[in-house]
């Protein structure tokens, strides 16, 4: 029997999380989707603003409610985020009671909300009962601003929330660190098409192990046809001569932003890409990748372009 799902996004606000939420909820059919700005309310109402004044200011400016502000008089960003942890703290107790509720009934549950902080979270308490996926959204500073403004005047509170995006822009920052430090797949929101199927790959794993055969050269190449069908790209084991196992990489590629800047990286360092060009030699170009797709089709879809461009030695299904 199938565990039950609880997924997690959180970001900064503005990022658009709260669509991506809700598509991913369609695509699995959960029917259960919960906003941590909600459950912040219920817990507003339990705990006053006397005991628990960040808590009742906002997470981008419950920093304002620190009282030892001078400790960080020469760090703003970790003021704002030391604030940004306390409003969360008291959130974060009612968000785990509400994953346990739906854990106890079976039943699928997306939770999406700023609240959302890597390492603050317990989700290993859940992992024997439940499929636990946890995502942080991100975007590039741009894109951030302009759907921080529409949202901002969206929700007619446009004064308020417009004067403070650098501190929500920190938060995404810190977010994505916790995010990093703990394993938790960090994902760029540039399209909602796309943000969706990464996602789906990582929670469905609909996964192959292939062999390949083809030159450093090749590698943009072959990177971009995995992720043009929102797929995923795990570990690498090179195949060397007089080696009875395989020379084995932990490689994690999903996210298209992370690949377009690895590869202007590889492109700069010569040195780089020297060592990479002679490990396919040594290998005889000779190597494996466990690749993953949102979908059966798109997986057969990805294999068989894959194949066309002749990257593909032989293929076989993964244990």
């Amino acid at each position: 029997m199938r565990k039950p799902y609880v997924i997690l996004i959180g970001s900064a606000s503005g990022i658009g999380k709260s669509t991506i939420a809700s598509e991913l909820a369609k695509e699995l059919g959960i029917k259960h989707l919960i906003e941590t700005d909600f459950i912040r309310e219920i817990v507003r109402g339990i705990i006053g603003p006397e005991f628990a004044p960040a808590l009742h200011k906002s997470s981008f400016d419950a920093y304002v409610t620190i009282r030892d502000k001078e400790r960080y008089k020469d760090n703003g960003k970790s003021l704002i985020s030391a604030g940004f942890e306390e409003h969360a703290s008291f959130v974060i107790p009612a968000i785990e009671k509400v994953i346990k509720r739906a854990v106890d009934d079976f039943d699928d549950i997306v939770i999406e909300g700023v609240h959302l902080v890597p390492g603050f979270v317990n989700i290993d308490q859940f992992s024997d009962d439940a499929s636990i996926h946890f995502f942080v959204l991100n975007a590039e500073e741009e894109a951030h601003k302009e759907r921080f403004v529409k949202r901002a005047m969206k929700i007619k509170r446009g004064g308020k929330h417009l004067e403070y995006f650098k501190e929500n822009r920190i938060i995404h920052d810190y977010l994505a660190k916790q995010a990093a430090e703990h394993g938790v797949p960090v994902i760029y929101n540039d399209n909602i098409e796309t943000t969706v199927k990464v996602m789906l790959t990582h929670i469905k794993q609909i996964c192959k192990t292939m062999i390949f055969k083809h030159s450093a050269d090749d590698i943009e190449s072959e990177t971009g046809i995995v992720l043009k069908y929102g797929g995923r790209m795990e570990d690498i084991s090179y195949f060397i001569h007089g080696f009875s196992e395989p020379l084995r990489r932990k490689i994690d590629v999903y996210d298209p932003k992370e690949a377009e800047r690895f590869f202007n990286l590889l492109k700069k360092n010569k040195k780089r890409r020297d060592d990479l060009a002679g490990l396919y030699e040594l290998s005889d170009n000779f190597h494996s990748h466990r690749l993953c797709a949102p979908d059966d089709e798109s997986l057969e879809l990805m294999i068989n372009e894959l194949k066309e461009k002749g990257f593909l030695f032989e293929e076989k299904e993964h244990p």
